[in-house]
């Protein structure tokens, strides 16, 4: 059985998950949906470590996996 994907809603945190080489972005990728420009069609802004937006885009929501963690502790894997 398939898990059900979760509803992309504002200011959630997400990734790409597939390349989008036109603007030099990259599976994998993470950034902050902004806006809800249509259905299944999010804004998401891209910043690096300092804050700086490099990327702000429209992207639909198969390019999209959502980030949550359900209140659980990240674990690192090395």
């Amino acid at each position: 059985m398939m898990a059900k994907k979760k509803k992309i809603k504002l200011l959630d945190t997400v990734a790409l998950s597939e390349d989008v080489p036109e603007r030099k972005l990259y599976r994998g990728e993470v950034g902050t949906v902004v806006e809800l420009l249509a259905p299944d069609t999010y804004e998401v802004e891209f910043c690096d470590d300092e804050g700086q937006t490099y990327a702000l885009l429209a992207l639909r929501g198969r390019q999209l996996i959502a980030l949550h963690n359900q209140g659980q502790a990240l674990k690192i894997v090395d």
